[in-house]
């Protein structure tokens, strides 16, 4: 596995070719199997493979016009009454420690999706420069979804190398910071 993460790569240029439903299946089951604190699984997904739908999603993300070369977007929500039962404002600057822990643990999730599609030999990367209440209006995104990364899903038409990685002198300690 470790293989696979040093060489995975965030991937902006898609070849045009279609990803099959299998595939994608694959995907989400690896989310699936994602830990959770008290196994609440927070995670939705949205699979998103309309032109138009896409087109929105990429200007709620800051137009990031390079989005638009990959046939499947995933869009990556928390769902906060996995934790909460009544309805909060989800957004950048919500204090609720509940929305750390649906985030933290829907990340995990993502990341599973993110190995797995490496594996399969397709491309991804994960987005997030986007402000939630204008992603959820993109996505129509119920009030207790938070919206936490759109990950571009395809085929990689280029092969990036990869960026300086630190020594793990420079953030590892033991013991004691």
């Amino acid at each position: 596995m470790l293989k696979e993460i040093k060489e995975r790569r965030s991937i902006r240029k898609y070849l045009a070719k279609d990803v099959p439903d299998e595939l994608i299946r694959q995907l989400l089951e690896s989310a699936q199997y994602a830990p959770s604190g008290s196994n609440t699984q927070p995670w939705r997904f949205l699979i998103v493979r309309n032109q138009t739908k896409k087109e929105q999603i990429t200007m709620a993300d800051h137009d990031q016009k390079w989005m638009l070369s990959a046939p499947v977007f995933i869009v990556c929500a928390a769902d906060i009454s996995a934790r909460l039962s009544q309805t909060a404002k989800l957004d950048e600057y919500c204090p609720l420690p509940e929305l750390k822990l649906i985030i933290r643990d829907t990340a995990i999730a993502i990341e599973h999706i993110v190995l797995e599609a490496d594996h399969l030999g397709l491309g991804t990367c994960w987005t997030g420069w986007f402000d939630q209440a204008e992603m959820q209006k993109a996505v129509s995104a119920a009030a207790d979804l938070y919206i936490c990364a759109v990950l571009t899903v395809g085929y990689s038409a280029e092969n990036p190398s990869m960026r300086p990685r630190k020594n793990l002198t420079e953030f590892v300690s033991y013991e004691n910071w």
